[in-house]
């Protein structure tokens, strides 16, 4: 499974841990630290391997934005701000993402995807179709729950999280990522993303009604878009 180790930079403390808690509430990231100066997250990189760093730019001392630079083509960095002002400056250093504060938790996880994609060596872990034992581990509610692929029914997009529900009928696990990354994380032959808002295991697909999967109670529509794919897969014609 994917892990990028993250630092957080922020020199007001409330914030610094906000970010920290969104680090650790996300599965494919890890949290090295969460510090309060430039100077502090200089020596935690002298002694840790850091991937990405979220990075206040106005902190006393060592801004920010000379953080970044002396970083050069080191760690990726997303920086954090409350003031819209500096956005050309943060990208004129290759900044993955700009976040005005106050960050929700959708407006990280917009910028751990984009580190998903661009943190050197993880791209080749993200395309690993399915891990050798037939699982995916997912965060819900702070704890880790090791799921059994060939157990998952469908997947559903909510709000702000995402909802896995099992063919054994136990209370779906309710994961804070995004369909994207979980889907990812799922083997290509065996599931599909049907629908702006369901991916179907495709082994689980019994009964289909009006461009509807069944899934027990559940219709599981079927967009226009993915209908051809969807019919071809399952070695049907469109009707």
């Amino acid at each position: 499974m994917v892990d990028i180790k993250c630092l957080v930079v922020d020199d007001e403390p409330l914030a610094a841990r906000l970010i920290g808690s969104y680090v650790e509430r996300t599965p494919f990231l890890s949290l090295v630290a969460t510090v309060n100066s430039a100077a502090e997250a200089l020596a935690v990189m002298a002694s840790d391997t850091v991937d990405l760093v979220f990075l206040d730019i106005r902190m006393p001392g060592l801004s920010g934005m000379d953080l970044a630079r002396q970083l050069g083509n080191g760690p990726k960095i997303v920086f954090t701000t409350a003031y819209s002002d500096h956005a050309v400056e943060g990208f004129a250093v290759n900044a993955l993402d700009y976040l005005l504060k106050p960050v929700s938790y959708e407006e990280f996880m917009r910028a751990a995807g984009r580190a998903l994609a661009a943190v050197p060596g993880r791209t080749e872990e993200k395309a690993e179709p399915l891990p050798s034992s037939g699982f995916i581990t997912v965060k819900s509610e702070y704890r880790l729950v090791r799921i059994p692929v060939a157990e998952i029914d469908y997947i559903e997009g909510l709000k702000d999280y995402v909802k896995i529900v099992l063919a054994d009928g136990s209370r779906p696990v309710l994961t804070l990522m995004s369909m994207k990354s979980l889907e990812e994380m799922l083997p290509e032959a065996s599931f599909m993303r049907v629908h702006r808002s369901f991916i179907v295991n495709m082994d689980k697909v019994r009964v289909i009604e009006r461009n509807c999967v069944v899934m027990g109670r559940q219709l599981i529509p079927v967009s226009e878009s993915a209908r051809k794919r969807f019919f071809s897969a399952l070695g049907m014609s469109q009707s």
